[in-house]
């Protein structure tokens, strides 16, 4: 158990500076891996930042994640499930463009652009504060990678063993601090887990909204 994601954040800290890791820009997932990467970049001396993807959610089921678009429209779609819902090409296509819209948008809140930072050659770790399915993760994974970064890792406190093994096969390196087989959401493995406002991450990024 983690006291709250700040204690995530630490700890995901301690094992990467134990690792001898070296990254160049931190960048976390919105909004509420933001108290996580905070110690994370501050261990590494490297800059922090945001990346955004938002999830695609089933019909008549929006926590249901049929995969994720990032804001520069870097897609993943789970298929088995799009497949299981028999969800029409009409509505994926609704609901990406609709989600890409509101993933720009939180990227330009974030930084008053919706493009990343210059990664090109630079080593770059995403952190978010776990993965259930690992749709988001996936997203911005790609999007990452398409900026000419020369290493793209992901670090977590917590994961479900699915999706970390999936992940494995998208960054250069996936650091997961738990993996339990009774994995049923992130939020179990928290004692605190509420929601974070944009006004509290963007503090976290000494940035005003």
């Amino acid at each position: 158990m983690f006291d709250d994601r700040t204690d995530a954040g630490e700890r995901l800290a301690a094992e990467l500076e134990a690792r001898d890791f070296a990254v160049d820009v931190v960048l976390g997932i919105p909004r509420g891996a933001l108290p996580v990467a905070r110690p994370v970049a501050d261990a590494l001396d490297a800059d922090l930042d945001v990346v955004v993807a938002r999830k695609m959610g089933a019909p008549q089921n929006p926590e249901l994640a049929l995969g994720a678009v990032a804001s520069d429209g870097s897609v993943w779609y789970n298929d088995d499930l799009i497949d299981r819902v028999n969800a029409s090409e009409e509505y994926l296509e609704e609901v990406r463009a609709e989600e890409a819209d509101n993933a720009r948008e939180k990227a330009d809140r974030y930084r008053d652009t919706d493009d990343l930072p210059d990664l090109q050659g630079q080593r770059v770790l995403l952190v978010d504060d776990g993965v259930a399915t690992g749709a988001t993760a996936t997203a911005c994974l790609r999007q990452v990678q398409d900026t000419g970064a020369d290493w793209v890792g992901l670090a977590i406190p917590v994961g479900s063993p699915r999706a970390v093994d999936d992940l494995e096969r998208e960054a250069d390196a996936v650091i997961a601090l738990e993996t339990p087989a009774d994995f049923r959401a992130v939020g179990q493995f928290y004692r605190t887990f509420g929601q974070v406002s944009d006004e509290e991450a963007l503090e976290y990024l000494d940035r005003e909204s």
